[in-house]
């Protein structure tokens, strides 16, 4: 029987067991410590004169001089914050930069504010934020609530294991073995519903399930493979990334529902920024350094306004 373990994650050992995992980092070839080497990082050039009066969300972030964005701070390189300094980094990070550029306002004018998945829809109903991006999955049920632009990028559900793990290739091998996800999350209601005899283990957070991946008190973590190449970069070492993904998770840029025109100039941005190269070199600056080359970006999904 599936059973579930929900902690608050306090005081996680992650930043110090990924640490120690990285002792030897500093290498050619290695992926940095603390996350994207801020010296190489895209510059984005800002639209100038850019208009979209038909939008209420960009007025009023013209007329406060930035926009608020919705991220997330615990996924190394795709959303995470820099304890120390403050600052947040990762792919999600550099995609919301870019369409802030598009939109007309510098990158660097951006407040962040990490939100929880589960308070995503709400914040961008309350006004909360301006646009999320976290990996964000396009979905039926989600699209009732918010829009979406894009998707930008297309993860799938995959596995993360110890780099000393030999017998787990696959979601077929998971019989018996005590499998990590967050609590409530569509990855684990995958396992649940699909993979009945693996041992289900849910907390709040990826960080603290990796937590105890290193320690040995789970065998697998699950959960899109962007997140988890993250964790892979983060201790090349210690983790690795297995099998072939088992989903389809479009990731999308959250914008409130009623905002048709900011989504549709969210999804022109998309596109020309995909096709200027800033892209990919948002990628190879931040996902890139785990070792796993750029995927083609998915087709942007221009659905009608509703």
């Amino acid at each position: 029987m599936a059973s579930t373990v929900r902690v608050r994650p306090a005081v996680a050992l992650l930043t110090v067991l990924l640490a120690a995992a990285c002792g030897g980092c500093g290498k050619e070839g290695s992926p940095p410590k603390k996350g994207p080497a801020a010296d190489r990082l895209p510059d984005y050039q800002v639209v100038q004169d850019f208009r979209l009066p038909d939008s209420p969300i960009w007025t009023r972030a013209k007329k406060r001089g930035h926009f608020t964005v919705g991220v997330k701070e615990d996924q190394p390189y795709l959303g995470e914050r820099d304890p120390a300094a403050g600052g947040y980094s990762g792919f999600d990070i550099e995609i919301a930069r870019m369409m802030s550029a598009s939109l007309g306002l510098a990158p660097e004018t951006i407040r962040f504010r990490t939100i929880a998945s589960a308070n995503r829809e709400t914040a961008l109903q309350n006004g909360q934020i301006d646009y999320y991006v976290g990996t964000y999955t396009i979905n039926a049920n989600r699209r009732k609530l918010v829009g979406f632009a894009g998707p930008y990028y297309l993860a799938g559900q995959s596995l993360l294991v110890r780099h000393d793990e030999n017998d787990i290739h696959g979601p077929q091998d998971l019989a018996g073995k005590r499998v990590c996800s967050a609590a409530g999350s569509t990855p684990y209601q995958r396992i649940k519903a699909d993979f009945p005899k693996a041992v289900l283990v849910a907390y709040d957070t990826y960080s603290v399930c990796v937590d105890n991946l290193l320690t040995y008190q789970v065998d697998v973590v699950t959960t899109d493979d962007a997140i988890l190449i993250g964790y892979a970069a983060k201790a090349p070492g210690e983790l690795k990334v297995v099998g072939k993904p088992f989903s389809a998770e479009p990731y999308g840029i959250g914008v409130p529902r009623g905002d048709t025109a900011l989504r549709f100039a969210t999804d022109d941005a998309l596109e020309a920024r995909e096709k200027n190269g800033d892209w990919k070199k948002a990628y190879e600056a931040t996902l890139g350094l785990s070792g796993v080359p750029a995927p083609k970006p998915p087709p942007i999904d221009r659905y009608p306004a509703s």
